[in-house]
């Protein structure tokens, strides 16, 4: 509010203005077009530049012609550069990928190639970059696929976790097995054990260097994490995060060292975020558990601010994802008593998902997500201060 007083002999005015609210800056990375683009993530450059990407294609998996495609946003400009290809493995299918500066500043880029079309033989594979500043995309000085290698401890967690949460499988046949059974099963097989996971959240760097890049399989219905402890020379296979249907796993790390994952829900109703910790920096999880906070089988993403508070970027719904919300939590997450949406409309005219978030450099709040009402597809992206969520509309 600011307030100015005039002084004229014996008259006195005062004029009281209302200071208006920032608005969060928003727009369109490329023109709305019909092909299929999903799955963004984004990351700030050490220069202040902010690097998207997201695969795009005919499809999903089904679809040959899937690339990540990428564009940058220069400090200081208003548009979003051409869109250019960050990764084309021929007639597979690339998707989900996922952006990260690791401690030296190098770029990974994270991603899968869809093998035989099916979610379950993907290929999780990465690139890496040191000149990634300039135009177009980064010049990648190294490419790789990351192989883990599950035990047999795999199966014996996946067995506890069950136990844990007293599963019920209902009907059972011989010709039709309990879900647990055939999850276990398919456990057992080496081969299965090793191929299937994919990304979809950024990394965490816990205070010892750790990275911890979460994964799921669709195969299993279920997550885990790929840990390394030399910069990403060699990664090796987390325990199971065992649940119904809890994938695509987003981790936060709690001032008392504790980690938590927040997980889209795939299982049974009521449709709600799963959640894990690890006390053992991501070693083990324990089984995921529904929370009270709605889910309609989309992903999310939750970040720690600088200042220790917690946001949650998530399709605020039971069904549909034509409702997107920013959450702000000032106690690690026990409550979420602030909230705001960044889209809000109306069942079956359109949807807003698969988030990406940061904190920028500046301390601002940087997302990207599908844009995709039903005048055609893009990846939207929008910037604003955490105080925005605590507002009042």
């Amino acid at each position: 509010m600011r307030t100015v007083i005039l002084l004229a002999g014996l008259t006195t005015c005062v004029f009281t203005t209302a200071r208006a609210e920032p608005k969060p800056r928003s727009e369109l990375i490329f023109t709305p077009q019909d092909k299929h683009c999903h799955g963004s993530s984004i990351v700030e450059c050490p220069n202040g530049d902010l690097l998207a990407c997201w695969f795009q294609g005919s499809g999903e998996r089904s679809a040959n012609d899937v690339a990540v495609l990428g564009s940058r946003l220069k400090k200081g400009d208003d548009a979003w550069s051409p869109v250019f290809v960050m990764a084309d493995t021929p007639e597979f299918p690339d998707c989900n990928p996922v952006l990260f500066r690791d401690a030296k500043d190098r770029l990974w880029m994270f991603w899968i190639a869809v093998r035989a079309n099916r979610w379950e033989r993907s290929l999780l594979k990465y690139r890496r970059a040191e000149d990634y500043q300039g135009d177009g995309p980064p010049t990648w000085s190294w490419q790789d696929a990351i192989l883990l290698r599950p035990g047999e401890g795999f199966v014996e967690s996946i067995e506890r976790g069950f136990r844990e949460l007293r599963i019920r499988d209902g009907a059972w046949g011989e010709y039709a097995p309990p879900y647990r059974r055939l999850v276990i099963e398919a456990a057992r097989d080496p081969i299965k054990r090793q191929e299937g996971w994919m990304t979809r959240i950024h990394p965490l760097v816990l205070p010892s260097g750790r990275i911890i890049l979460p994964l799921y399989s669709d195969g299993f219905n279920l997550s885990m994490t790929a840990i390394s402890d030399d910069l990403g020379e060699t990664w090796r296979a987390s325990g199971p995060i065992v649940g119904l249907g809890g994938i695509q796993p987003t981790i936060v790390r709690k001032s008392d060292g504790t980690l938590v994952a927040y997980l889209r829900e795939t299982g049974r109703a009521p449709s709600r975020v799963q959640r894990s910790i690890s006390t053992d920096d991501g070693l083990t999880w324990s089984p995921s558990r529904d929370t009270e906070i709605p889910n309609p089988s989309s992903s999310l993403e939750v970040i720690a601010l600088r200042d220790g508070r917690w946001v949650m970027i998530f399709n605020d719904t039971e069904r549909g994802r034509h409702r997107l919300a920013l959450a702000l939590s000032e106690d690690e997450g026990a409550t979420w008593p602030h909230k705001r949406y960044l889209e809000d409309g109306r069942p079956g005219e359109g949807g807003y998902a698969y988030p990406s978030l940061f904190q920028g450099a500046d301390g601002r709040l940087h997302m990207t997500y599908s844009h995709h009402p039903k005048s055609g597809r893009t990846i939207k992206h929008v910037a604003t201060d955490a105080e925005w969520i605590k507002r009042q509309n």
